[in-house]
């Protein structure tokens, strides 16, 4: 019997296009004969829905005429299952999910909102669980774990909107010294994201920074810097690391446009330009192979990830940058000198998922009791 597996997608995030292109690049390679694939497209105002038609990216260049033509859904545990429902039909033949596979980029998907959701619903999903997801969203507790556990990462400080002053303007700058890189707390794909030189470029870009986030991050600036990816896949009983990508840039940052638009393709991070495999030393790649695999175990990560890393080429020092739990493209293509193809990465992902829900049913999260029956008191306040 085929697995009923939901792959969902969208979201309100500023990531939400790049999320359908890496939806339904899975979905193309996800084995048919193995799996019922079951799209569901969140929108960005949060209605769910399922069609077939979710499934050709070209439907989604006329967003409007493509939803007008479905009816919302929403997921509904009966019994000891998860069904799909329709809430315009009374009548229609209800779709069970066994799994899901999260593929949403950012803000309510990424960043632990989803998992708890499908937790909440009793629906095994791959990837992270909604601690992991909540760390590697947020890049100022998860740069305090990493430091925490000895991972270097690049001198920071934290500016929040509400108590930003002047004078706490002043003290970033002497703390840190200029050029300084800022960015929102808790976004992706280098939204918001500026470099700035001078006083007043440092004023606008916390200006749209916060446009983001309440939170933001402002880090040292590297001058003589490359970028360096390594994607993880494993879990808490054993993981392993691909291989690794030197990402170029055509900006100071790597930006959406060189992610996502690099050479005029949209393909997902595939279109972003890099050289595969690094050229690298034996040492530099035992580094960041070592670094990868501690900042998955710290960060409770599981699943498939990127790490992203900085190196520091006049001081030859390496620091880990950041995690991505759903990165672009679920980074299939980082994994293709271990003959690892795109579907049996998916394949993996599920099996990985299927496994941590087996461990999960054997944990106990409630007693067979029944407090209130015994209860003879009211519900007034004590003093």
């Amino acid at each position: 019997m085929k697995l009923q597996l939901g792959v969902m997608f969208g979201g309100a995030s500023v990531e939400h296009e790049i999320s359908i292109l890496s939806a339904i690049q899975a979905m193309d390679h996800l084995d048919s004969s193995r799996y019922d694939i079951l799209p569901i497209y969140i929108a960005k105002d949060h209605q769910m829905y399922h069609s077939e038609q979710l499934r050709n990216v070209e439907n989604f260049k006329d967003l409007d005429r493509l939803l007008k033509g479905l009816s919302p859904i929403s997921l509904c545990p009966k019994g000891n299952r998860v069904v799909i429902q329709e809430k315009a039909r009374w009548f229609h033949k209800e779709k069970t999910i066994d799994l899901v596979l999260p593929i949403m980029h950012g803000t309510y998907g990424e960043d632990g909102t989803v998992q708890g959701y499908l937790r909440m619903l009793g629906l095994p999903f791959c990837g992270s669980e909604l601690l992991g997801a909540c760390i590697g969203q947020d890049k100022i507790v998860m740069k305090q774990l990493l430091r925490s556990q000895g991972i270097p990462v690049v001198d920071w400080a934290v500016a929040e909107e509400s108590t930003f002053d002047d004078k706490q303007f002043d003290s970033i700058i002497a703390q840190l010294s200029l050029p300084l890189i800022v960015k929102p707390a808790a976004l992706g794909s280098s939204v918001g994201i500026h470099v700035a030189k001078n006083k007043e470029e440092l004023q606008e870009a916390l200006k749209d920074a916060f446009q983001y986030d309440r939170r933001v991050i402002i880090e040292q600036a590297l001058t003589n810097m490359k970028e360096y990816n390594c994607a993880v896949l494993g879990d808490e009983e054993g993981a392993s690391t691909s291989c690794i990508e030197e990402v170029l840039k055509q900006d100071e940052i790597l930006s959406y446009h060189d992610k996502y638009e690099g050479n005029g393709k949209s393909k997902g991070m595939v279109s972003a330009s890099r050289i595969i495999p690094a050229a690298l030393s034996e040492a530099m790649r035992e580094e960041i192979e070592q670094l990868a695999l501690r900042s998955f175990a710290c960060l409770q990560a599981s699943g498939v990830v990127r790490i992203d890393f900085l190196y520091d080429a006049g001081n030859d020092k390496l620091y880990v940058n950041e995690i991505n739990t759903i990165p672009g493209s679920l980074s299939f293509y980082l994994f293709s000198d271990q003959q690892i193809s795109f579907s049996q990465l998916l394949d993996r992902l599920i099996a990985l998922a299927l496994r941590r829900q087996r461990r999960h049913a054997r944990m106990i999260f409630s007693y067979q009791t029944n407090v209130l029956a015994s209860f003879q008191g009211g519900t007034k306040l004590m003093k």
